[in-house]
């Protein structure tokens, strides 16, 4: 059974939950979201409570708040939690410590308690499943965004070569003009010093390279 709460309107559509139990909570730890962000009175036994932030936010996004009085709530992302085959069920450690912060509850205020209470909501949620899900999508999100890239890129090559095709394909037509101009010219009609041989045609004719060279 996993509890679920949500924020106070001006706070923002953000879910509150925590797990019934120690293994409740163990699932939690292991189906958790990135976005998830986690909670736990310091040295004291208290229930893992979790906020879902809003995809593309972080932990400076979070603002603080309180519930008991005279403790210490220590909180961080989900992705920072550690778990090892030693630990008890529901116990985590932690990554990096200094991705790990502290506020200092000084004083419990029964409004928030009784107004988070008002809108508790108790459901027996498919965690592996949710997790998949988002898993799926990620993956998606990502091919997506390499299918476009690479569209991008061959796009560029393909514009590319039809320029350098165009480019050699205006040069061909102009030296064919040209040849054809001076068949047509009278003046130049069986003065062999002026005819102009296939081979000459072909070796007047640029490379590919060198065409390449002139567009840039």
């Amino acid at each position: 059974m996993v509890f679920y709460f949500k924020a106070r309107p001006e706070a923002g559509d953000y879910t509150i939950f925590m797990g019934l139990d120690k293994f409740e909570n163990e699932e939690l730890i292991k189906y958790g979201f990135p976005e998830d962000i986690w909670f736990h009175v310091d040295k004291m036994s208290s229930a893992h409570v979790y906020v879902r932030l809003h995809k593309g936010q972080t932990i400076d996004d979070m603002s603080e708040g309180n519930k008991v009085n005279n403790v210490d709530v220590v909180y961080t992302p989900w992705h920072n939690l550690k778990k090892t085959a030693s630990m008890d069920v529901g116990q985590v450690g932690f990554y990096n410590s200094k991705m790990v912060r502290t506020v200092r509850v000084e004083k419990r205020i029964n409004e928030i308690v009784n107004r988070l209470n008002r809108t508790k909501v108790e459901r027996k949620p498919d965690l592996k499943a949710e997790r998949e899900a988002v898993n799926a999508a990620e993956r998606a999100e990502r091919k997506q965004h390499l299918r476009d890239k690479t569209t991008a890129v061959f796009g560029s090559r393909i514009g590319w070569g039809k320029m350098i095709r165009k480019k050699r394909r205006e040069e061909m037509e102009r030296l064919e003009k040209e040849r054809q101009a001076e068949v047509r010219s009278y003046k130049n009609l069986m003065v062999a010093e002026k005819m102009t041989s296939n081979k000459e045609i072909a070796s007047a004719n640029k490379s590919l390279q060198e065409l390449e060279e002139d567009f840039m």
